[in-house]
């Protein structure tokens, strides 16, 4: 049985069954199609960078990953009424690492960075927060990681669960064809020399550019429209990292 990781520990692995309810909620409840699986490493650590426009891309993206892979989560998913434990509990058997939005929670990410370290997928939803999906701001916390740990980043648009016109935390209609496209991988590097301020900051700008370009190019290729902007808070409390923890990086 799966806890919650502490200090930076590894999250254990995803439970076998988690993956059949995330699979049935993904082809079952909806109609999701995969496209650009072949994009996704077999082996080795891969770390997903996914837009994110409605409440179930999470899930839905656990269920349709080409492998088991730990995303992080709010840590409000793991607490509060009994349905809501009882959801926290599933998460936690699925490998979910829950992060404090309240503060920079280092060791939600130091959990992330010893997934990859293991060979492992991880994924994070790099805008920090459901807004209008098309990538256009990241926050700095997947740049971080992938700086660190030198993982191939993999862009996911994840198209349809929130259409123009609907209300931003609605589920999408049972049966809807849902579009989940994996792009080709990327890694970002610190260059000799460079300062760690300005090599996350390059990091950050390749991964916006990377995942709002898949972005676009999914929806042309797919003719899926985005909702409307959207206003919400830092879900994921992906803020700013300090740029000294680059490897071989100085403010």
């Amino acid at each position: 049985m799966n806890r919650a990781p502490v200090g930076g520990e590894h999250p254990g692995p995803p439970q076998a069954w988690t993956r059949a309810v995330g699979k049935l909620l993904a082809h079952g409840v909806w109609n999701a199609r995969v496209l650009g699986a072949e994009n996704v490493p077999t082996t080795g650590p891969v770390l997903f960078a996914a837009n994110h426009a409605s409440i179930v891309d999470g899930p839905l993206l656990y269920g349709v990953t080409p492998r088991r892979a730990h995303f992080l989560v709010k840590k409000e998913m793991f607490e509060g009424s009994l349905l809501t434990r009882f959801v926290g509990g599933a998460l936690l058997q699925a490998g979910q690492i829950p992060i404090d939005r309240t503060r920079g929670d280092r060791d939600a990410l130091q959990s992330v960075l010893a997934v990859l370290a293991a060979g492992g997928a991880a994924g994070v939803f790099p805008e920090g927060t459901r807004g209008r999906g098309d990538a256009a701001s990241v926050r700095s916390g997947i740049a971080w990681i992938a700086l660190q740990s030198g993982a191939p980043v993999v862009p996911v648009a994840c198209l349809g669960a929130h259409l123009r016109g609907e209300p931003p935390r609605s589920l999408p209609p049972l049966r809807r064809k849902l579009t989940f496209c994996f792009g080709e991988p990327f890694t970002v590097v610190k260059e000799p020399g460079v300062p760690g301020r300005t090599a996350l900051a390059n990091a950050v700008e390749r991964v916006r550019v990377e995942l709002s370009s898949h972005v676009l190019d999914s929806l042309q290729r797919t003719g899926i429209q985005l909702p409307e902007d959207q206003d919400g808070a830092d879900e994921l409390g992906l803020g700013e990292m300090a740029s000294d923890d680059v490897p071989g990086g100085t403010r």
